[in-house]
């Protein structure tokens, strides 16, 4: 593919991406972020009622000290959850639109004979499977300030970890499909190389150590699930938007190119002969 079309689907891709975020904004605005709301009030009435005890043995060690002043909230709880939340999916949805444009540029004409909005609709769901999936599976994810602080760096490490490993585990089912279909026929081998995802991907959720510290005792399962089901709405969200909108755009651009080529060669034509 000539370097000025990947160029213009990457433009397109990170527009498709905005414009998917801009979705996944609404979803999180008003699916996710009551659970979130849920989870700081049990932070906070956890943390109301550990603070008598807390001051019992500041007095009885310190005497008459007086109390350190609470912490000052930098940023308000309101535009944390507005442009804080808005900025944050924005720029996810263009980083990945991006992404997902070249991975599109990658596979298109190279995994089958599909039409550009059938190959943006395989990417997006790829993407979605390795990227979010199958790391959600393994590692779910938790509302803030529910796990324990000391681990987060661990718990952030395996949950980056599993997305790489399920990238690599999902292009390389792409190249054994390839390599299978010959053989075996393209559905066959398009079996057989999921089977084989779906095994190795069950190995390594099996050998790679669980998040046992990554909600804490006593904390709301309905408020955990609510969470968690919100966020997986939100990604679905987001990647199912990017295909829709990314096929229309790359089917056009690609036409529009096509196009032009052959107007390009039939006005040449004379003029070689």
């Amino acid at each position: 593919m000539h370097a000025s079309t990947v160029r213009s689907l990457l433009v397109r891709g990170m527009l498709a991406g905005l414009i998917a975020g801009l979705f996944a904004f609404a979803v999180a605005y008003v699916v996710g972020e009551p659970p979130v709301n849920g989870s700081i009030a049990v932070e906070e009435a956890q943390a109301a009622q550990e603070a008598p005890a807390a001051h019992a043995a500041h007095s009885g060690h310190g005497g008459d000290a007086a109390a350190e002043p609470a912490e000052e909230e930098g940023i308000s709880r309101s535009a944390q959850s507005t442009f804080g939340l808005a900025t944050g999916v924005l720029v996810y949805g263009v980083a990945l639109g991006g992404i997902a444009a070249l991975a599109f540029s990658f596979a298109l004409g190279r995994v089958g004979r599909f039409s550009p909005r059938a190959t943006a609709a395989l990417t997006a769901a790829a993407a979605f499977t390795t990227v979010y999936l199958v790391p959600f599976l393994k590692y779910p994810a938790t509302p803030p300030a529910v796990g324990n602080p000391d681990t987060i760096g661990k718990r952030t490490t395996l949950f980056f970890l599993m997305i790489l490993l399920s990238v690599l585990l999902g292009v390389a089912a792409v190249i054994a499909g390839r390599r299978l279909a010959p053989r075996l026929g393209n559905w066959n081998a398009t079996l057989a190389a999921g089977g084989g995802f779906v095994v190795v991907t069950a190995i390594a959720f099996a050998v790679l150590p669980d998040n046992t510290d990554a909600v804490a005792a006593g904390f709301p399962a309905a408020l955990l699930w609510e969470f968690r089901v919100a966020s997986l709405a939100v990604q679905a969200v987001m990647w199912a938007v990017f295909g829709i909108v990314f096929g229309v755009l790359a089917q056009k651009a690609l036409a529009a190119r096509t196009a032009a080529t052959d107007t390009k060669v039939q006005l040449g034509a004379p003029a070689a002969s």
